[in-house]
């Protein structure tokens, strides 16, 4: 078969890379009753979605090397934290969803090629929220 014959649909690529980090919180907010308002914690999952119109270098949206300032931001600022503690805001997965997209655009975007779809946040194999960027 000739390769060179298949042709190639219109459209856009996206790409997406998770990184973890462990963090305790708890949602004072919440009755005293409620689970979450106890002190508790997550082996969090975050996974930041990209797209780009056209690709660069030999294929990419972005080098997914290109997104190590954010796993570095993570591991520095978030990992091992009590939550409640350091983030201005209660510490829900919307809200570390939408916070943790803010921070990939204020700081990474504007050095990668590639721009941000959304951010998903996973406490558990089975819960996660995830802030999509209007574009």
């Amino acid at each position: 078969m000739d390769f060179s014959e298949v042709s190639l649909p219109n459209g856009r690529h996206t790409i997406g890379k998770r990184f973890e980090f462990e963090a305790g919180h708890r949602l004072p907010s919440l009755p005293p009753g409620h689970k979450c308002s106890r002190q508790h914690g997550h082996s969090y999952q975050v996974e930041v979605v990209l797209t780009a119109p056209a690709l660069e270098g030999p294929g990419f949206v972005t080098d997914f090397g290109d997104l190590s300032a954010f796993k570095q931001f993570l591991d520095a600022e978030l990992d091992h934290h009590n939550l409640h503690d350091i983030l201005p805001f209660e510490p829900t997965s919307e809200l570390l969803a939408q916070f943790l997209a803010g921070w990939f655009a204020q700081h990474v975007e504007p050095t990668i090629q590639g721009r941000l779809v959304g951010v998903m946040v996973c406490e558990t194999d089975r819960s996660w929220a995830r802030f999509d960027v209007e574009q």
